[in-house]
């Protein structure tokens, strides 16, 4: 029972977190092509975001060992919350601001969650590590299904209510302003091993580089992640002309993402023994 309250704490104030990331997914290239901007214009904005989750995703850890879980958590309640707000302006440069904000953001959310969480799994309240992939195992399923459900929300309120691409971002900003309260409210603080940034890049590029199955590993992730971030700058353009609901094709997309996960769990289940060679 102890477990099943702290899981529960955790996840009450990741998947507010999850569900307002999501919401943002559907409508953003809709909304720049709203504000009358070009393909190009649109794209640099795009390759702001993504630049800036690498640079920050190269110090999200040791910003968040350094400041605290806790507030990294709460920080990235108010990034983001900035970064939706952004979206009210058609200025573009408030725009490519709010882009590299909604990086910084990014970054936070998937690395200061799961770090407070291992944490205070095993520090503070001395559960089994071995219980720790069963949580994890259960927010992967439950984020495919916030994903699904953020996809309908999302085209109910900027297409059946009429309210306009913007409308999702205004939704979000609430689901994050709860993430921050709730975390300030019911989590503890806790920190990682204080270390020099300089040391960490060394540490991981030696890792990198010494050992040929991360090498590989990492430049399959590399050109995955890049066919994904062409398809996410793609799929609006590519179908807007034939006016699709924008939000249930994202559902539809997140609903095949979830039905591809669960079959290759049951490929390599026991039962089936179809493991990657």
């Amino acid at each position: 029972p102890a477990f099943l309250r702290f899981q529960r704490d955790y996840y009450q104030v990741y998947f507010l977190a999850l569900a307002a990331d999501w919401l943002q997914g559907p409508y953003l290239y809709k909304l720049y092509q709203h504000y009358r901007f070009l393909e190009g214009q649109i794209a640099i904005i795009y390759v702001c975001g993504f630049a800036s989750s690498v640079l920050f995703g190269l110090v999200s850890t040791s910003l968040v060992d350094w400041l605290g879980r806790k507030k990294s958590c709460i920080l990235f309640s108010l990034t983001y919350s900035i970064c939706c707000l952004t979206k009210l302006s058609w200025d573009y440069f408030v725009l490519v601001v709010g882009r590299i904000l909604g990086g910084l953001s990014t970054a936070l959310l998937f690395s200061a969650f799961e770090a407070w969480y291992v944490h205070e799994h095993v520090e503070r309240h001395d559960f089994p590590a071995e219980w720790i992939p069963a949580t994890f195992s259960r927010a992967a399923f439950w984020n495919s299904v916030i994903a699904v459900g953020a996809g309908v929300v999302a085209n109910c309120v900027a297409e059946w209510l009429g309210l306009g691409p913007v409308a999702p971002f205004m939704v979000s900003i609430p689901l994050l302003v709860f993430t921050g309260v709730f975390a300030m409210k019911n989590w503890d603080e806790n920190y990682g091993k204080k270390r020099a940034l300089s040391k960490t890049c060394m540490d991981g590029l030696k890792c990198l580089l010494s050992d040929r199955r991360v090498l590989l590993l990492g430049t399959i992730q590399a050109l995955f992640e890049s066919v994904i971030y062409i398809f996410i700058f793609l799929w609006t353009p590519v179908l807007d002309p034939h006016g699709p609901p924008l939000g249930i094709v994202f559902s539809s997309f997140m609903a095949a993402s979830m039905v591809g996960s669960s079959l290759y769990r049951i490929a390599t289940s026991k039962r089936y023994h179809l493991q990657p060679i």
